[in-house]
């Protein structure tokens, strides 16, 4: 019986994996449930997969969890304290879904145990890339893309010579506002830009999808993930979602991978690897679906692209910095004190502003230094957001 342990469970990807693990239950052993808020979910969950331990992030809401789950055996933990030792605990497989740059250390505590990392939370990567596999080669851990284009090209690499590989595409759905004109960006609210035209997800992953801020961070992540040159890593436009990545080889061959645009695809790869077994979901009827379409992923709409490019070239702790302030920009737009096209402004006056100081930009770092370069872009955004409204 496998160890399995979900960070951030009650999320879409959590939940996805939980669909999962739950449609197998004599072949998992849960050892952790972690979420956000929601008590009554992580608890019902809790106690439906027979976890020893759900955690909650807000430590206020410790005694809504323990009262939810009183008498079912499940242990109760909220706060950080809490979450860092639910991912001490030994388990096989952990899924990352924490959003943002909180679910890096429970990563590197899951990876410290030996576990296989199932990596969801792309700031891991974007912030602490090389960290991250470095824990994983020490400690006999193994880390695998749940990305779906991450995913897509771990897939297409089986087998294959990485040497050989000429390039890397990644496909975006272009988002909510792909069709608007410019001149409309500024008006985009945060209910529009939550709302995707292919994909059920998250609030917050669904505006940085729509001001492609998601995949920004994916191509510094595969970067990070394939150790590829950037100038081999390209994006395009494919409204249908249908193709998540294609990888290209030095003799011309182009190998896409092909799939609905259900997470429980790439959750199930990374859940059973490395077998493929049966999963719940759609088989694609090529001739209705008739056709597949790509556009140019234009950096005049979508600066956040152009700004990874700039990571990317900078490398060190610029994708901590970049992160960071794209995380506190996201907040002042959900929040209404910035518009929608001031986000990419703000994050690029971060990266100016922190790339100065001595120390920032270095090859080689270690998880303190992640979370100073963390801290340093959080004050200068907000610093910068302050003034500007």
């Amino acid at each position: 019986m496998r160890r399995v342990s979900v960070f951030g469970a009650t999320g879409s990807i959590g939940q996805n994996t939980l669909d999962l693990i739950g449609r197998d239950p004599a072949t998992y052993r849960v050892v952790a449930l972690t979420g956000g808020r929601n008590v009554a979910q992580l608890a019902a969950d809790a106690v439906r997969l027979g976890a020893e331990v759900a955690v909650v992030a807000d430590e206020a809401l410790l005694p809504d969890l323990r009262a939810a789950l009183a008498g079912s055996g499940v242990e109760a933990g909220a706060g950080r304290n809490a979450l860092l030792e639910a991912a001490d605990r030994p388990a096989d497989w952990v899924m990352s879904a924490i959003v943002g740059a909180a679910g890096l250390e429970p990563g590197l505590r899951a990876l410290r145990q030996g576990a296989t990392l199932a990596l969801a939370n792309k700031e891991s990567m974007v912030c602490a890339g090389r960290l991250m596999l470095r824990e994983a080669a020490a400690h006999g851990g193994r880390l695998l893309p749940v990305d779906s284009e991450h995913s897509a090209v771990f897939q297409a690499l089986i087998g294959e010579d990485i040497a050989a590989v000429e390039r890397v595409i990644i496909t975006a759905s272009g988002g909510a506002f792909r069709d608007w004109p410019l001149d409309r960006l500024d008006e985009a609210t945060p209910e529009q830009a939550a709302t995707h035209p292919n994909w059920a997800m998250g609030q917050r992953i669904t505006i940085d999808s729509a001001s492609m801020f998601n995949k920004a961070l994916e191509l510094i992540e595969t970067r990070e993930f394939f150790g590829l040159d950037p100038a081999m890593i390209e994006t395009v436009v494919h409204p249908e979602s249908m193709i998540h990545a294609m990888v290209g080889f030095n003799d011309g061959a182009l190998m896409a991978h092909v799939g609905p645009p259900d997470m429980r695809h790439a959750i199930g790869f990374a859940l059973h690897w490395p077998e493929r077994r049966t999963l719940p979901v759609e088989r694609l009827d090529l001739v209705k679906l008739g056709q597949l379409t790509f556009r140019p992923a234009c950096e005049v709409r979508w600066p956040a692209l152009r700004l990874a490019r700039e990571v990317m070239d900078a490398g060190g702790l610029s994708g901590a910095v970049f992160n960071a302030a794209k995380e506190v920009a996201l907040d002042a737009f959900i929040d209404g004190r910035i518009k929608f096209t001031r986000m990419a402004g703000v994050v690029e006056d971060v990266l100016t502003r922190v790339s100065s100081q001595p120390g920032l930009i270095d090859d080689e770092f270690d998880l303190d230094m992640v979370v100073e370069a963390d801290h340093v872009a959080r004050v200068a955004a907000g610093d910068i957001i302050d003034s500007s409204t």
